[in-house]
């Protein structure tokens, strides 16, 4: 499992009652299972008491999403309830029972989206249509192969010709060489996990709704067929994903029901050893091609190969939301990303709650601290 740094924690405590982090193993996904397979069926019910209770902090959050919700709403002249968007807020305060899988093996955690399509795969001509930017991101898929390689190599040699001085000058001057890996997908390392496994590593252009600077520049063309195509990108973001040989992701699932990813083939090794398992269906990726999943289901990869396996990931959102939803959502993990980086000063409550939270925090520092660690017995 992930180890959570302390700006993490304080969403994934809003998120569950039992602090869900953003994959979650086979194990937990076994025991969610055991609830329902119904497709379709046990959408979340509200309940007499919540099933936790939100500290001081999650309180404010949730305040701020709802005064955030009725801007946007007025911004649209929308006089008319969002009952997807306001279940999504009372599923992840724990009002209602916990979302059940609508599939097998289909594991949603509690920032969900009710009604939604849930479907391991999207690949029919059908659900194609609800990507018309799909068969463009194919056509130039050229320019983007094109360019990841000519970054590998010259970024490659780049790193070998520092490496070589560094050789020449310890020889010299008996200077210790730097060891650490300076190779292109080296700084994502903190993200390779127990559950990614220590073989996945990725480059990423966009995270949290904000592009990477440093990296784009790096990829300037991918970086403009992407932004060219009017994706819908969701929060999680655009990475390049590395696959070393041997290696492979452990079944997980990703939990948030509204965001789909399509992964583009940029190197493939050939064989049935390379693939992806979603559900209970296995898919192999073709290189300038696009397969696009549900990770709310259980899925894993495996690359068999000698060789390293590549891919660009793009996550976008569900296409049965509405635009005013998506607006929505973006404001909530726009927001969620203020106050993990500290950007929200701490304010009194503005709403009397039925339970006493002076209780179990304490003010200023040593409150927030605990607030955003600890939830309140």
């Amino acid at each position: 499992m992930r180890a959570l740094s302390l700006v993490t924690i304080f969403f994934h405590l809003l998120a569950s009652a039992s602090g869900w982090t953003a994959m979650r193993p086979i194990s937990s996904v076994l025991n969610t299972a055991l609830r329902s397979t119904a497709a379709g069926v046990n959408q979340p019910e509200p309940i007499s008491s919540p099933r936790a209770k939100l500290t001081i902090r999650q309180k404010q959050f949730w305040e701020d999403v709802e005064t955030g919700i009725s801007d946007i709403k007025r911004a649209y002249s929308c006089d008319s309830d969002l009952p997807r968007i306001e279940a999504f807020q009372e599923v992840a305060q724990w009002k209602t029972t916990a979302p059940q899988p609508q599939a097998e093996l289909h594991d949603p955690c509690e920032e969900y989206i009710p009604g939604l399509t849930a479907k391991p795969y999207w690949e029919s001509e059908s659900d194609r249509s609800n990507f018309p930017w799909i068969d463009e991101l194919e056509e130039r898929s050229g320019v983007i192969i094109k360019e990841f390689f000519e970054v590998m190599e010259r970024e490659n040699k780049e790193r070998q010709e520092k490496l070589e001085k560094e050789r020449q000058l310890k020889a010299m001057y008996d200077i210790p060489s730097d060891s650490r890996d300076s190779s292109l997908f080296s700084s994502d390392s903190a993200w390779q996990n127990d559950v990614m496994g220590a073989g996945w590593s990725a480059v990423r252009l966009q995270r949290l709704g904000e592009w990477n600077a440093e990296n784009c520049a790096r990829f300037p063309n991918t970086y403009e067929v992407i932004r060219s195509l009017d994706i819908p990108l969701a929060v999680r973001g655009v990475c390049f994903a590395r696959q070393t040989p041997g290696s492979g992701v452990f079944p997980h699932s990703d939990g948030r029901n509204f965001i789909l990813t399509s992964h583009l083939g940029i190197k493939i090794p050939e064989g049935p050893g390379v693939s992806m398992k979603v559900g209970s269906e296995t898919r192999q990726w073709l290189e300038g091609k696009v397969l696009t999943l549900d990770t709310s289901f259980v899925h894993s990869t495996k690359n068999d190969s000698p060789e390293d396996r590549y891919v660009l990931i793009i996550d976008f959102w569900h296409p049965e939301l509405t635009e005013i939803e998506r607006k929505c959502l973006e404001f909530v993990y726009d927001l969620r990303n203020k106050f993990e980086r500290g950007d929200v000063p701490v304010r009194p409550l503005r709403k009397t709650y039925e339970d006493d939270p002076g209780k179990t925090e304490g003010k200023g520092l040593a409150g927030l601290w605990q607030a955003v660690t600890t939830k309140n017995k």
